[in-house]
C-alpha cells in the first residue's frame, strides 16, 4: 500500500470522525435549546402555539452549532462536512425519536426538522470556510 492510500485513509477516517462528533454537538445544543424553550413555555413568555417553530428553530442552531465544531476540526470542504453534519444531526434525532416514542413520520413535521438541520449546517459550512488566497500580479 503506497503512502498516498494511507493518507487518504486516515484523512477520511479523521473527518468521519469529526462529522459524528459535530452531529453529537449538535444535539447537545438543540437539546439545551429545547429545555430553554420548555421553561419558556412552563413560565408563561412564551405561547404553546410556538413549539413547533422553536423545535425547526433549535435544528438550525444545534445544526449551525455543530457543523461549526466540524468545520474547524476538519479545516476543508467546509459546505461538504457542514451538510454532513446536519443529516448525521437528523439521524440522530430520527433515532432517539423512534427509540423513546416508538414511530416518527417525515410528514408530521420531520421535515422541516431536516430542512431546519441541513441549512444550519450549511449556513456554517458556508460561514466556516477559509478565504482563498488572492494571487499576486507581476
Amino acid at each position: 500500500m503506497r503512502k498516498t492510500e494511507e493518507d487518504q485513509g486516515t484523512r477520511l477516517a479523521r473527518a468521519m470522525t469529526n462529522i459524528l462528533l459535530g452531529g453529537v454537538v449538535a444535539l447537545a445544543v438543540c437539546l439545551m435549546f429545547l429545555f430553554l424553550c420548555s421553561i419558556g413555555i412552563s413560565g408563561g413568555w412564551l405561547q404553546e402555539g410556538l413549539m413547533y417553530q422553536m423545535a425547526v428553530v433549535s435544528c438550525v442552531i444545534g445544526g449551525f452549532a455543530g457543523a461549526m465544531t466540524a468545520v474547524r476540526r476538519c479545516g476543508s470542504r467546509a459546505l461538504i462536512v457542514g451538510l454532513a453534519v446536519g443529516a448525521v444531526f437528523f439521524l440522530l434525532l430520527l433515532t432517539v425519536g423512534v427509540l423513546l416514542f416508538e414511530s416518527m413520520s417525515l410528514e408530521a413535521g420531520g421535515l422541516g426538522l431536516l430542512c431546519g438541520g441541513l441549512c444550519g449546517g450549511a449556513a456554517a459550512g458556508l460561514m466556516g470556510s477559509k478565504p482563498k488566497k488572492k494571487r499576486r500580479k507581476k
